[in-house]
């Protein structure tokens, strides 16, 4: 692993088995396979038991309920890893434990945990997260999808648009406005896929993120039982705090992406001459690669000290936001100096870096756009809100 200031020398001994584990599975599993998954536009079902099979998905989820009960900072390396090999995989990976597990533990039923966490930590069982709409964006309290109590149990109605793993899914977690005492509540409903009026078109042509399965959520009348529901939810803060456990795998997994366009960038121009010389020679060319390697280590750097608060309890949102606002800012211009650097051999997938620049596009706008956390930074320093 590229690390210039040797930030990761005081890991654990757990860390670094969990760390050189995932390494191990990157290289020998998803690299020498994930050009042709992004080439298909599809990301095998396979993969997905094979990263609960090795404690992936929702690692940081107590044993009790099927999770591998590790650190944060574990859990960012996982994610360092996975996105390393590409940004697809990091984020199947991702909802599954942060959008899908992690609320069904913070927000569930003991019954709930019960029955569906351990099958998700093994992948026999693929969740999706169903919060963003077509018309939302970066405005989820908007929502128009509802729930209405009926008898015993709810009716849902609407859609859900982006959804990651929605049409291989077996569960979604969707959010929806549920009236409650003449005011609307956003209240989480565990919706499984053989409901009656519940499909998941798969949305195609994708530019970005073709390693991993996206779709929509259609609800149309679609009824649960009482049991549905996520009994801790109860409003915005609900989504959204699943969204920060997102966001800090992100913050990770970008620098995971901008090592693989850094280290390919710098083995291509040691090899690739002009006038007799290295490329990597040129004075140009060594700025480039300073730079990526400088914004790699300020990245990995604010990373590990992003898990350390973590863990102590000490995390703030509005830390998370500078995390993944910067580091996928970052590894996207990385990526772009890459393409640079590599010329027209830049465009082809013979090389991954054009596979990465188009993955961190996306990235980039997804749980938050730059903008949006740039303004969440801004209203925690000042104390003035310029989202209103």
């Amino acid at each position: 692993m590229f690390d210039y200031f040797k930030t990761l020398e005081t890991l654990t001994s757990d860390e670094r088995d969990i760390h050189a584990l995932v390494r191990e599975f990157v290289d020998a599993e998803i690299i020498p396979n994930v050009q042709g998954w992004w080439d298909e536009g599809t990301l095998p079902r396979a993969l997905i038991s094979r990263m609960g099979e090795l404690g992936l998905l929702g690692s940081t989820t107590p044993e009790q309920y099927g999770g591998a009960g590790v650190s944060s900072t574990a859990y960012g390396l996982i994610c360092y890893e996975l996105e390393r090999g590409d940004s697809g995989v990091r984020s199947s990976a991702s909802v599954q434990g942060s959008l899908v597990m992690y609320p069904i533990y913070a927000y569930g039923s003991e019954a709930q945990k019960q029955k569906y966490l351990p099958e998700l930590a093994s992948g026999s069982l693929v969740g999706c997260f169903g919060l963003t709409e077509s018309d939302g964006g970066s405005d989820p309290a908007a929502m128009r999808t509802r729930a209405v109590r009926d008898g015993d149990g709810y009716v849902l109605n609407g859609s859900k648009m982006w959804i990651t793993n929605s049409p291989i899914a077996d569960i979604a977690v969707v959010w929806a406005k549920l009236e409650t005492d003449g005011v609307d509540v956003i209240r989480g409903f565990i919706v499984p896929r053989d409901a009656a009026g519940f499909s998941t078109p798969k949305l195609t042509h994708k530019m970005s993120l073709r390693a991993s399965v996206t779709g929509e959520i259609v609800l149309e009348d679609v009824r649960v039982g009482a049991d549905a529901l996520l009994p801790g939810s109860g409003g915005l803060k609900s989504p959204l705090g699943c969204l920060t456990q997102a966001r800090y795998g992100i913050a990770w997994g970008a620098i995971g992406a901008l090592e693989a366009v850094y280290t390919g960038s710098l083995e291509y121009t040691k090899t690739r001459t002009t006038f007799g010389k290295p490329i990597a020679s040129r004075q140009l060319v060594q700025d480039k690669l300073t730079w990526m390697a400088t914004q790699h280590t300020l990245g990995l750097l604010m990373a590990r000290q992003l898990g350390l608060h973590k863990d102590a309890g000490t995390m703030h949102y509005a830390q998370v936001s500078m995390a993944k606002r910067n580091n996928v800012r970052v590894a996207l211009q990385g990526a772009r100096l890459a393409r640079e650097l590599h010329g027209g051999n830049g465009i082809t997938t013979e090389y991954p870096i054009i596979r990465h620049m188009l993955n961190l596009e996306t990235v980039d706008t997804y749980e938050g756009t730059h903008d949006i956390h740039t303004l969440i930074v801004g209203r925690d320093l000042t104390g003035l809100n310029a989202l209103e």
